[in-house]
């Protein structure tokens, strides 16, 4: 048996919106990718049984009442908890957060079906650093720079 959780991010409850938002969809579709998900559940033992499924919401484009019913139907034979992600939005982002009332209606169609539903709190979205993201100013903090710093030289600081 494996002893080791498994953790999924599958982002969208169909294979249309998925080639939009998780490329490789294209490649492996939900149906192969949620049948290798069972495939190792079966020999595994952690997690009581259960993968987690990360699912990041995107303002009108998966965070539908109907996206919520699409999501439990495709889940609904994998043994899962759903973890539900406020989308971290940053300048030039090609997407916009969904607010509270369409993460809490979403929430709350996944557990009438019965699934364990967390909504992740955000942190770090002052800085452009939540859930993935990270942008900002950056120090070098090599010997190098610490050589110039000593010798009274300016200190290079990118921003990406």
């Amino acid at each position: 048996m494996i002893d080791v959780a498994l953790a999924i991010s599958l982002h969208a409850p169909n294979d249309a919106v998925r080639d939009e938002i998780v490329p490789i969809n294209r490649k492996y579709n939900i149906e192969a990718f949620l049948a290798g998900v069972r495939r190792y559940l079966a020999k595994s033992n952690a997690n009581q049984g259960r993968v987690t499924v990360e699912y990041v919401m995107l303002d009108h484009v998966n965070d539908s009442t109907d996206d919520a019913h699409q999501l439990a139907e495709v889940l609904k034979d994998t043994p899962c908890k759903i973890n539900l992600i406020p989308w971290n939005p940053f300048p030039g982002a090609p997407y916009g957060r969904s607010s509270n009332s369409r993460v809490d209606r979403f929430s709350k169609v996944l557990m009438e079906y019965g699934f364990t539903t967390i909504v992740r709190k955000t942190r770090g979205d002052d800085i452009d650093a939540a859930c993935g993201q990270l942008a900002g100013e950056v120090i070098d903090r090599t010997k190098r720079t610490l050589k110039k710093k000593m010798a009274g030289e300016p200190i290079k600081v990118q921003t990406v």
